[in-house]
């Protein structure tokens, strides 16, 4: 998930060009450190609860679907933040759903009996967990390299 970390990275930095360039307005601003707020939190969930447990699997999805809500929430005016925010929730729901995915497998996976058919479900739920997250990291990490470069380039620009 080195992606997420320089993810991180790159969305703290934006806030501080953000905040720190004279020509944007109070409103912009505002709305910008709102949007990065909510997509650092997500990414913090993420870093913080990524694992090979069921029980954490099933949290860390439901965590990013109370992460899209927060995002579905914010009251940006500003059309160019409002297109970034959308990407954003697609990108989170998109991994909820993955997470929940992979999560299932691997509960399948864990009752799997030490039997040829149990070998069989546990191979099966293997390359399930592997194709799913794989899928979906590597989506969510080129989306959000989108929307993180747009959301840089916007916030930083002097209105």
């Amino acid at each position: 998930m080195f992606v997420w970390r320089k993810f991180t990275v790159i969305v703290s930095v934006s806030l501080s060009i953000a905040l720190s360039v004279a020509g944007c307005t109070d409103d912009k601003t505002t709305q910008c450190h709102r949007l990065i707020q909510v997509v650092n939190e997500g990414n913090a969930l993420i870093d913080q609860k990524k694992g090979q447990q069921v029980v954490t699997s099933l949290q860390l999805s439901k965590d990013l679907v109370a992460i899209t809500q927060s995002l579905q929430e914010l009251k940006l005016s500003d059309p160019q933040l409002q297109e970034i925010q959308t990407g954003f929730i697609r990108v989170f729901q998109n991994l909820s759903q993955a997470i929940a995915k992979a999560s299932q497998a691997l509960g399948t996976a864990k009752n799997a009996e030490a039997s040829p058919s149990g070998r069989e479900k546990l191979e099966k739920a293997r390359k399930e967990i592997d194709s799913v997250l794989t899928k979906a990291a590597t989506t969510a990490g080129k989306d959000s390299d989108v929307l993180v470069k747009r959301l840089n380039q916007y916030c930083s620009q002097p209105k």
